[in-house]
């Protein structure tokens, strides 16, 4: 049985009160005269141009002859979901949502200081144990089409987004979390792109000796994003007189560290071992930022000296950066989902000069070989 429409007419009566006939009618706005009684009957609705037509001839406006049922606008719905967050999801914090096969999954989002965040809808209630919630959404279905779920810690994400968006369609919602943690949603089948920056301590190759170690019987592909600078990032001017690691040992020197799984957590471990120094000996070594920006807000905020991030963070608050190590951050995603034509579509936008130069220019990447297969 179809559904009956929402959409009010009164076209019969005011057809009547002007002495016109059904045929007549449908002969001079060019439709069937079953047409005219079905929109009369209110099982089928006129598209724009025969409503406009109509109105002319019974000499009424659009309005007058067909209006929205009272209560008719679409209502939000519950919604089951999996929540990605590194930390704990809030009650009422709005989140973004998309489809991965039959799995829902959601993103919460946070506001900036002047705008509300994009949502598709808010946490009604959380569950402490699953990491899963029951969601109020809007436009569900709108969600479910040409959007793809890429999580990591790069901070020129949002710049790729509004890219990929503007030239292919494709929609681009991002979850922050440690190159770990990203990749074991990959794994799980969480998200459909996770984005990693993990180096081999021994080998010096960058995120395949972790996936062949952690991940031995998936099935990946791995496509290069760019290269990036990580380094100490310092507040305006260096007024600690910072230099290199060392001195993060300094009394007076207050450091703010990434989260366990994080590429520079690994990275400064490395440091440290080769500076021959232990970490408790660094002022602030336990207190956590979970991705690059929030580190560099941390310093020049004031409530940290220095942190380990990359140089397109630092440019972002306009702060000092003093290079340390080039990393490679690549793109990992399942083989099956790169031929998905969301997908392909976003790929072929890593391929376009103007997203490479924006890059180069703002983040200060190294964009070579971007695109490039890895594996």
């Amino acid at each position: 049985m179809p559904e009956k429409t929402r959409v009010e007419n009164r076209l019969g009566q005011i057809r009547k009160s002007r002495g016109v006939g059904a045929s007549d009618l449908a002969r001079r706005v060019d439709v069937s005269r079953q047409t005219i009684y079905a929109i009369e009957a209110g099982t089928y609705v006129p598209n724009t141009e025969v409503a406009l037509n109509l109105a002319r001839e019974l000499e009424v406006t659009v309005d007058e002859l067909f209006s929205l049922q009272p209560g008719s606008h679409q209502k939000p719905e519950s919604l089951p979901a999996e929540v990605l967050s590194a930390g704990t999801p809030l009650k009422g914090q709005p989140v973004r949502i998309c489809q991965i096969g039959s799995r829902w999954v959601s993103i919460p989002v946070s506001p900036s200081p002047y705008y509300m965040p994009e949502a598709d809808g808010i946490i009604k209630q959380t569950c402490r144990t699953n990491g899963r919630a029951d969601l109020i959404v809007f436009a569900k279905e709108e969600a479910a089409q040409k959007r793809l779920i890429l999580a990591g810690c790069d901070p020129a994400t949002g710049l790729l987004a509004r890219m990929v968006e503007k030239a292919s369609g494709v929609e681009l919602v991002t979850a922050a979390a440690s190159s770990k943690l990203a990749l074991k949603w990959l794994a799980d089948g969480k998200v459909h792109i996770a984005g990693s920056h993990l180096e081999d301590p021994k080998t010096g190759e960058f995120n395949l000796p972790f996936l062949r170690k952690q991940f031995p019987k998936e099935d990946f592909s791995v496509v290069t994003f760019a290269r990036w600078e990580e380094g100490l990032v310092l507040a305006s001017g260096n007024p600690k007189g910072v230099g290199g690691i060392a001195d993060l040992a300094r009394k007076n020197v207050k450091f703010v560290n990434r989260e366990p799984g994080s590429g520079s957590r690994g990275l400064l471990e490395q440091l440290l071992k080769k500076a021959g120094m232990d970490a408790e000996n660094v002022q602030g070594y336990k207190r956590i930022a979970y991705g690059h920006l929030a580190a560099a807000y941390c310093v020049v905020s004031g409530e940290a000296d220095v942190c380990l991030a990359t140089r397109c963070a630092a440019q972002a608050f306009g702060l000092d950066f003093i290079p340390l190590h080039s990393e490679r951050y690549d793109l990992v995603m399942r083989k099956r989902t790169a031929d998905l034509p969301a997908v392909k579509s976003f790929l072929d936008v890593l391929q376009r000069a103007t997203l490479r130069r924006k890059l180069e220019v703002l983040a200060g990447y190294d964009t070579s070989e971007m695109g490039k297969l890895v594996a």
